[in-house]
């Protein structure tokens, strides 16, 4: 009697990410997979976020993740380029590949669970092997998805749906964290371990298909010609696509560079000055929350919104964005209650619609022998932007208004650089070719 509500709950889930031929494709595989890989993610995030920013004073704080980002994200920056040509030259090992992710994971908290309680050097170094762990299996995840969409499925409504079940299990895994961290500050790494281990078993039950690469070559950012050969040896980049794909990732760029500021900015802004009437913890939970909410509001309707136009859905959001930013820095120190969460809440939803614009993008304008790879190379230029927005957000000075302002100028530098391109390939009508609905 005991077992019936766990394993009916089990098969609701089940009916929900099989649903419409996921299950036959594999998809539904894969969306399962993605919720273990991002609540794992989540408890190795309770556990670093306790020991690097809650259990020092503000400043200390401020220096220990300045310290955290340059030992791992900033030599991250420098790797993430590298891993996706290496994960491109194996194709038929991604399941192995996505294991060994897993698996690396599963062991790294182990050996952090040593040292997270003093905060010692030697857990950065084992925290950069997480991010490297985690990249790895990202970059593999975009190139598994095209192999396993149903029929009539699109690749933005399959990411759609990847994305938002691992937005529900960030949040179911968040409070299991902080729960497992009441019994001790290496419990949630304890439970990083039971999670990965367990993706580790369930990357090898996605079909057979995975570890195909039939038809597949790697994409450039630029276009280069072979060193022998004539002309039509020329392999298509992202720049032989025209403008949409360059234009969008310029634009999601300045919105994951914004997303990457806010991230640490608010952080220590709100442990030092909380919201007006809400204690620190309550500011921090308030806008981790709206965040998360616009963050998966923005996965729920992209797909909706991606067959009226991407390039215009994108210059739209970061008009939004823009918006919000500007309204953020003119009202801080009268209206911090409200303007903060919205702009959090904002940025969130237009970040994600963004991201799910581009995908179209690139499904429609990527030559298809090049687009796994496409979507590989545009990650890892998404995560440098959150790499140098984090930097901002750590080395600015807690004023409120004064990180606002610095935030609109990173939607600005999107604005200028994208919007006009956007608008333009809108009216020619993008790139022919035909779409997946």
């Amino acid at each position: 009697m005991l077992r019936s509500p766990f394993t009916g709950a089990a098969r609701g889930l089940r009916r929900v990410t099989h649903a419409h031929g996921a299950g036959e494709s594999g998809l539904g595989k894969l969306i399962e997979l993605h919720a273990v890989n991002s609540a794992g993610d989540m408890m190795i995030t309770v556990a670093l976020a306790s020991t690097v920013f809650f259990s020092v004073p503000t400043d200390q704080a401020r220096g220990r993740v300045a310290l955290y980002l340059a030992v791992t994200l900033a030599p991250f920056a420098l790797l993430a380029p590298v891993i996706g040509p290496l994960l491109d030259r194996i194709p038929h090992g991604r399941r192995a590949a996505m294991a060994g992710s897993m698996l690396a994971r599963a062991l790294l908290a182990v050996t952090m669970s040593g040292a997270v309680a003093g905060g010692g050097l030697e857990l950065y170094p084992a925290a950069l092997g997480v991010l490297v762990a985690s990249k790895a299996y990202g970059v593999v995840r975009s190139a598994v998805v095209p192999r396993l969409l149903p029929p009539r499925f699109s690749l933005v409504k399959a990411n759609s749906r990847v994305t938002l079940a691992g937005l529900l299990a960030t949040g179911a895994a968040a409070p299991v964290g902080a729960g497992l961290h009441l019994i001790g500050p290496s419990w949630p790494l304890f439970g990083a371990f039971v999670v990965f281990a367990g993706g580790t078993f369930l990357s090898f039950t996605l079909p057979h298909k995975v570890d195909s690469g039939k038809g597949e070559a790697r994409a450039r950012l630029t276009a280069r010609a072979e060193s022998a050969g004539p002309p039509r040896s020329r392999r298509p980049g992202l720049r032989t696509v025209g403008p949409s794909v360059l234009h969008g990732l310029q634009a999601n760029a300045a919105l994951r560079s914004l997303s990457g500021f806010l991230t640490f900015f608010l952080a220590f802004i709100l442990r030092e000055h909380p919201l007006t009437g809400l204690g620190a913890a309550t500011s921090l939970g308030l806008v981790a929350v709206c965040a998360g909410g616009g963050n998966a509001l923005g996965t729920a309707v992209g797909a909706w919104l991606r067959a009226r136009g991407p390039e215009r859905i994108i210059a739209g959001v970061l008009g939004v964005a823009l918006t919000a930013t500007v309204v953020a820095a003119v009202y801080y120190d009268l209206l911090a209650l409200v303007v903060v969460p919205v702009a959090a809440a904002t940025a969130g939803l237009c970040q994600a619609l963004a991201k799910l614009s581009l995908d179209a993008m690139i499904q429609r304008d990527v030559p298809e022998q090049v687009r796994t790879s496409a979507f590989a190379r545009s990650e890892t230029a998404l995560q440098m932007a959150w790499v140098v927005g984090g930097a901002i957000g750590i080395a600015l000075p807690l004023i409120g208004m004064l990180g606002m302002a610095v935030a609109a100028a990173l939607v600005t530098a999107g604005v200028l650089l994208a919007v006009r391109g956007l608008l333009s390939a809108a009216r020619r009508g993008g790139a022919a070719g035909p779409r997946v609905v």
